[in-house]
């Protein structure tokens, strides 16, 4: 039997020398650096003596930029949640709303190309109203100029550019970068949708995604690893679905902040590929890192059906040569939840928080306990998160039952494809129309009303009547879909809202109920029937949606932003820190929930992406104050009433910064790093809270904001608007780059004068002390790169 030692120094040896077939040119891009990346694995383990990884350990683990460097001790629980890690992601994704302030930050670093590949898809600037035919020419109309300024910025760069219309950017990645064992950055929340195909996929914010763009070590908090154990076989109602609103109502929206989810278990081998997706991408609601599945026969079949066995072959060899693609059988997890597929039930979580997990068979009498309306009032299936084949031929076989029993739907009835691919596809196989025949609008593949693109006809807009809407999206906050804060979205699988809108009934339950005729007879569904993937193979579709395989850059491009233009502004530097305690009036207490909906508003301020100084007229217009209870309203130190960027502008023009104090899990919710940049634009400099949302934390060091956290929770009772608060050892903390034991004492000075001390947390390590320094990420990565030039 080998030692432990010759353990080590044999799958060092096999990993150096590690030998995989040649990648043809056009899939340079699109095969991880196997060889590479098992060298680098190698050396973390000769660090950690051989020690069991887990597969997420793996991936992160082997996109070091240097092991020694971030692998400090042999002991992984020293690691785990505790040390930062410098990465070198393999690709960046940036969707349309997000890639232009990532493009104006890019732009400001001089750099002629991507030191990536990278690609930006335009899917959350159109609205969906009647069908994709008339929605796809008012969106290219509504946003020429921002679609033309990000294809330039594409041609400049070298970057990919999916126009309108080609669809959405999770359900392109699947189907042609995501990889096992691919490490990603993506600037949406919802990136880890990837992690479906075995990747490490992240939702970061553009100045993270500017990080890998310029080649500069992104860094992480190593994350904790939490096991997801699945076992039996999901069967009848059930859908992959079903897994990730069950976990989310088992953790909560906090419970996954700081993990990984991995998942693993005889029951992952029953899965689709896309289903997995589907779970790893609904994991942001749990406020996870990222989620990622090991490499399966259902991954080889999916990679070959989207053309890229050559993917696969690389794959195989990582896998059954070199283990790299699965965890090691005696890694070991924080924490694990097990979940027995064969006795999941279809779920439906809401509203107003994708955690309120109600199973199928209790949502009747639930519905009735808690007031919700009775009569639903439409149902939407597609989205990033359920717009696969298998899910759409489900839904076509529940349409087909109700249509040969002579019903129709009773309520609006909307289908959003993923993809181009997609899209033509299910019209080749007959199920648009299917869909079509029986009352569907079928929307653009894009966004749509998942993201608030939803020009709502069936309930007026000054409407403030409750109503509920089903839909397979992924996250439902107040107001989210359709603008209306009293509209309430039960999250649920394709299946299940497919069947609801041949009901409309909150009491009907498709598993077990029947449905009365207009002739005096019943009928009742049967268990969906669908298939993993086209028999026909995928069918490629209208050619103009798709880009260049491999764009070169034009650095004779011109991208032009007019000075005059209410959708695109070039940015100015915001200001270096002085050298000097910071000292703050807080603008505003936030109670309860303050997701980064409340604090950047989504719908119609999508416009304003491209825009900093017009977006910011949204900040924080969804919070409410905790000392008056309304939404929205701010009071000036002579007691003044003002809307809260009102107040903001006016404390900024005043030269006086503020403060914000809110609770727990902060900017929860989509990864727009806009609810960091413009309360910095407007005068912010301190965010003191609970506790944070990952990115949302990570996006205020990234803009040069100062987020903390109460050591005692309860000092949040203590503090008022108008209150003066100022830091009393920040520069100590600075000149200590962060490494003060993550403390900081916070002077709070009532307006009677009365004085306190109140301890703070934070989180800040050397390099974001850096850019806390510079005034901002993209300032400090400006200023290496004109040193290095």
């Amino acid at each position: 039997m080998l030692s432990a030692c010759s353990r080590v120094n044999l799958k060092r040896s096999l990993a150096t020398h590690a030998k995989f077939p040649a990648v043809p040119q056009d899939f340079q891009s699109k095969v991880p650096p196997y060889a590479k990346l098992l060298k680098n694995l190698a050396q973390v383990k000769q660090i950690t003596n051989d020690a069991p990884l887990t597969l997420a350990e793996k991936i992160l683990y082997s996109h070091l930029c240097d092991p020694k460097e971030s692998i400090v001790s042999s002991n992984l629980h020293d690691i785990r949640g505790l040390q930062y890690l410098k990465l070198n992601p393999d690709r960046v994704a940036m969707q349309d709303a997000s890639a232009q302030m990532a493009m104006l930050q890019f732009m400001t670093t001089g750099l002629p190309q991507t030191a990536v590949p990278a690609s930006i898809h335009c899917d959350h600037l159109i609205v969906g109203k009647r069908g994709e035919a008339r929605d796809l020419v008012a969106a290219i109309s509504t946003n020429k100029e921002v679609f033309d300024f990000l294809q330039s910025c594409g041609k400049k760069y070298g970057i990919q550019f999916w126009g309108p219309g080609s669809g959405i950017i999770h359900q392109i990645v699947l189907e042609n970068f995501s990889a096992p064992g691919l490490m990603m950055l993506g600037t949406d929340s919802h990136t880890p949708n990837a992690g479906g195909l075995g990747a490490i996929a992240i939702g970061v914010g553009g100045a993270d995604a500017v990080d890998a763009l310029t080649g500069t070590p992104w860094e992480l908090k190593a994350p904790k690893i939490l096991g997801v154990k699945l076992t039996g076989h999901l069967g009848g109602w059930s859908s992959p679905k079903d897994v990730i609103t069950k976990l989310a109502g088992l953790l909560t929206v906090r419970g996954g902040t700081g993990y990984i989810v991995e998942y693993f278990g005889e029951g992952v081998s029953s899965l689709s590929c896309t289903g997995m997706a589907t779970i790893c991408n609904m994991g942001a609601e749990i406020g996870a890192t990222t989620s990622t599945f090991p490499y399966q026969e259902a991954h080889r079949l999916y990679l070959q059906a989207t053309g890229r066995s050559v993917l696969a072959e690389h794959a195989d060899i990582a896998l059954n040569q070199f283990g790299f693609l699965r965890a090691d059988p005696e890694a070991q997890y924080d924490k694990v939840i097990e979940i027995n597929l064969s006795e999941l039930e279809p779920n439906v979580n809401g509203p107003f928080t994708p955690d309120l997990c109600t199973p199928i068979s209790q949502f009747g009498e639930t519905s009735l306990k808690e007031k919700w309306p009775q009569k639903i009032s439409a149902g939407l299936i597609g989205s990033c998160t359920n717009s696969s084949y298998q899910d759409m031929t489900r839904a076509a076989d529940l349409v087909r039952q109700a249509s040969k029993a002579g019903l129709k739907p009773r309520i609006p009835f909307f289908v959003t494809p993923g993809s181009e691919q997609i899209r033509a596809t299910l019209e080749r196989d007959g199920l648009i129309k299917t869909f079509t025949d029986n009352g569907a609008i079928v929307l653009a593949n894009a966004c749509g009303p998942c993201i608030g693109q939803w020009d709502r006809e069936d309930i007026p807009k000054s409407s403030k009547e409750t109503n509920s809407i089903f839909t397979s999206f992924n996250r439902n906050f107040r107001a989210r879909n359709d603008g209306n804060r009293d509209t309430m979205n039960f999250l649920t699988s394709p299946e299940i809202v497919t069947a609801m809108i041949y009901s409309s009934d909150a009491q009907f339950n498709p598993v077990t109920d029947s449905i009365k005729l207009d002739n005096g007879e019943t009928f009742k569904f049967n268990p969906p029937s669908g298939q993993d993937l086209p028999t026909a193979g995928f069918e490629h579709g209208r050619e103009e949606f798709y880009p260049a395989a491999d764009p070169k850059p034009q650095p004779d491009v011109e991208v032009k932003v007019s000075p005059s233009s209410d959708r695109l502004q070039l940015l100015e530097p915001f200001p270096a820190w002085n050298g000097k305690e910071l000292k703050t009036n807080v603008l505003l207490k936030v109670e309860g929930k303050c997701t980064t909906d409340h604090i950047s508003a989504a719908g119609v301020w999508l416009k304003y992406k491209g825009h900093l100084e017009n977006i910011s007229y949204n900040t924080l217009i969804g919070a409410q104050n905790k000392e008056t209870g309304e939404v929205n309203k701010a009071y000036d130190l002579d007691s003044s009433p003002f809307d809260i960027p009102g107040l903001m502008i006016k404390w900024k023009q005043e030269g006086r910064p503020w403060t914000v104090v809110a609770e727990h899990n902060y900017g929860e919710g989509s990864a727009r790093e806009h609810a960091a940049l413009s309360p910095r634009f407007l005068g912010g400099q301190i965010i003191l809270v609970k506790s944070f949302a990952r990115i949302h934390e990570t996006n205020l060091k990234k803009q040069g904001m100062l987020p903390l956290t109460f050591a005692d929770e309860t000092d949040y009772d203590k503090i008022g608007s108008g209150d003066v608060l100022e830091t009393v050892d920040l520069a100590d903390m600075i000149a200590k780059d962060g490494d003060n034991g993550g403390n900081l004492d916070i002077r709070i000075t009532k307006p009677s004068g009365e004085a306190f001390i109140v301890k703070a947390k934070h989180s800040m390590s050397k390099d974001q002390i850096e850019f806390f320094k510079a005034g901002s990420a993209i300032n400090y990565i400006g200023n290496m790169s004109r040193n290095q030039q």
